[in-house]
């Protein structure tokens, strides 16, 4: 919020804004007809809707849209009870699940246009997933083009530096690998030994479980509550990293979806002296913390979980990103790794992502041994680029 706050009074320092935020936000309700832009967030919306319902407004926009994917949502339910003459809709994940995503998009921006819930998923939703219905695609685009203003990234793309991605692969320690085979082999006994008649919800969680926890494996052992004193490989590689781009006077993006992970790094890096900047879903002042690792270049790094951190923030002041970890959908890592290339970036962004070899990670990442070697260090590669 306190970022739209910043670049309306950037753009439009003649517009009034107010911000409904805070405990006491209840106070400013009535302030809402003397000024020119509210700006609020979901969260609060649906705490708030009650009192905005009655409201009618000019305009409504909501950023992020994606944030009412799921039209059963209190996030989507309040969005729709908004009374606006004009409604804008900006997101840069318009599916991520199904087509479902964009039905409760657009029933935002556009009421009753795309017909009611079930009629969509049985014109359109069950044709597009069963994967065999290229014209009932097309008619569903044709359908939505009029109403569509799509900035790809090339259209950008002149006026953005050069961005070079790496997929840099480590091997587990012993220990690691020892916790992750028995853990591969409790978990391949456990699907196997179920009967036939178990429940199929019952098993797919129990099969996402263990991936997790495979996954935190990867990552340390102290996520799983295995303590061991030999540190975990991708620990050891972030220290490398860390110290080849602070050298190098490159400031640093780490990412990852495990907030108990960023707190194991955050204790390395006190333990090691190096500045940095922490965000997580906890975070309250959010902008506070963004403006300072902007402006603040004796701050090499910053910290942030993918989820809290991935959308919405402006970090143009570093150039390099790590994600410590891989998400299951590239889209969300690309829109995290942009937090760094986007418009105002002057230099090269170089972002890594850590995998380690033999596991879910590597397979999840569609990486393979032979195609993904460090056969060229991270200096190396920036330099010629």
């Amino acid at each position: 919020m306190t970022n739209w706050e910043n670049e309306a009074r950037k753009f439009t320092p003649e517009l009034k804004t107010l911000v409904l935020e805070g405990a006491d936000r209840a106070a400013r309700f009535k302030s809402i007809a003397d000024v020119d832009i509210v700006i609020t967030s979901y969260a609060l919306l649906r705490r708030d809707i009650d009192t905005l319902r009655e409201i009618n407004f000019s305009t409504a926009v909501l950023d992020e849209a994606q944030h009412i994917k799921n039209p059963e949502t209190q996030n989507a339910q309040a969005a729709f009870a908004l009374r606006a003459k004009h409604r804008f809709v900006l997101t840069g994940t318009p599916m991520e699940n199904s087509v479902r995503d964009l039905w409760s998009i657009m029933n935002f921006a556009l009421p009753g246009y795309l017909g009611n819930r079930n009629d969509f998923r049985e014109r359109y939703e069950l044709p597009i997933a069963r994967g065999s219905a290229p014209d009932v695609q097309r008619r569903l685009s044709r359908r939505l083009q009029p109403f569509l203003l799509r900035r790809r990234k090339r259209d950008v793309a002149k006026d953005l530096p050069e961005k070079i991605e790496q997929v840099v692969p480590c091997s587990l320690t012993s220990h690691q690998r020892a916790a992750y085979d028995a853990l591969l082999r409790e978990i391949q006994q456990g699907l196997g030994s179920s009967g036939k008649n178990v429940n199929a919800g019952a098993q797919r969680m129990k099969m996402l479980t263990g991936l997790l926890r495979l996954r935190q494996v990867c990552c340390d052992l102290r996520l799983v509550g295995i303590d061991k004193e030999e540190t975990s490989a991708k620990l050891d590689l972030l220290d490398e990293l860390l110290e080849e781009a602070i050298d190098g006077e490159h400031r640093v993006l780490v990412f990852s979806q495990f907030v108990s992970m960023l707190h194991l790094v955050r204790e390395r890096l006190e333990k090691l002296e190096i500045p940095f900047c922490y965000l997580d879903g906890s975070t309250k002042q959010r902008q506070e913390i963004v403006d300072r690792f902007q402006s603040d270049s004796a701050i090499p790094v910053f910290l942030i979980s993918l989820k809290a951190g991935g959308v919405g923030l402006n970090l143009s002041a570093a150039d390099t990103v790590i994600h410590f970890d891989p998400w299951w959908n590239p889209a969300v890592e690309a829109q995290a790794t942009d937090r760094a290339h986007r418009i105002g970036q002057t230099r090269v962004v170089t972002a890594y992502k850590l995998i380690t070899r033999d596991t879910v990670e590597e397979k999840s990442c569609g990486c393979r041994r032979k195609n993904a070697p460090r056969s060229t260090p991270p200096s190396t590669a920036r330099n010629r680029s």
